[in-house]
């Protein structure tokens, strides 16, 4: 398994992004560009790429704030991501440049490439999809499904599928009606997972060190919902899911 730090820039700013790839494979494989929870780049990612290399596929997570350096502050963050929100080019571009590095590699199948996130990582890559970039399949895990730029839902090619707990305290059932008529207006092939008993960073087993109501680690829905993603790109990318 070969795994390598790999410089970029977007937005102004110096990213360091981590790659994984399996380079005993033979042949091109499909891309997965994978976008952390909103603290940024840490082990959990590098482990979520690993996986994705692992099951033969070439995976690439991006950096939001620089040097591939995560925040570990909340109080840092939290205005990092509205910022983000409001104005949506600058962590587009982000993405959009890191998606550019995981397809220069010489194992990526440039026609089959898919970007999955998690918490602001799933809203990082339906902004990407918003913004009209070549995907394949696009998949938020406990994302926040909200954007200023609803109308942009018309450029999104790939798609989509979002996976939800339904006790999640901040993508509440009026969020989920909202992106469901922004993509039924889009004319975007979507769909939504709504798991019971998941809270919000379901798949993160570090989360309950927060302490905060309704943020906790859930394995069925990590578990489950892990399968929904394969299953996703078992179907955008031709069936064709790289042997292991």
């Amino acid at each position: 398994m070969k795994t390598e730090d790999i410089e970029y820039h977007a937005d102004g700013a110096r990213l360091v992004g981590w790659l994984a790839v399996d380079e005993t494979l033979p042949g091109k494989r499909p891309g997965v560009l994978v976008a952390p929870e909103g603290g940024g780049l840490v082990d959990l990612t590098k482990s979520i790429a690993r996986r994705l290399a692992e099951a033969g596929y070439v995976a690439f997570a991006m950096d939001y704030y620089g040097d591939g350096k995560p925040l570990a502050d909340r109080n840092e963050v939290m205005p990092r991501i509205t910022a983000f929100m409001a104005e949506p080019s600058g962590i587009r571009a982000r993405a959009a440049a890191a998606l550019a590095v995981l397809a220069a590699q010489p194992q990526t199948d440039t026609t089959r490439l898919a970007a999955i996130g998690y918490c602001f990582g799933g809203t990082t890559v339906l902004e990407l999809a918003r913004s009209g970039a070549d995907l394949k399949a696009v998949v938020g895990f406990h994302s926040g499904l909200a954007t200023s730029r609803p109308q942009d839902a018309r450029n999104i090619r790939a798609k989509v599928l979002t996976c939800i707990g339904a006790l999640d305290p901040i993508i509440p059932p009026d969020q989920r009606l909202a992106f469901e008529k922004e993509m039924t207006d889009g004319g975007v092939d979507w769909r939504m997972n709504v798991y019971g008993g998941a809270g919000h960073s379901f798949t993160n087993p570090n989360v309950g060190a927060l302490g905060m109501p309704g943020f906790e680690y859930h394995e069925p829905t990590d578990r489950r919902s892990w399968r929904a993603m394969l299953d996703l790109f078992d179907e955008a990318m031709d069936g064709a899911r790289p042997a292991t």
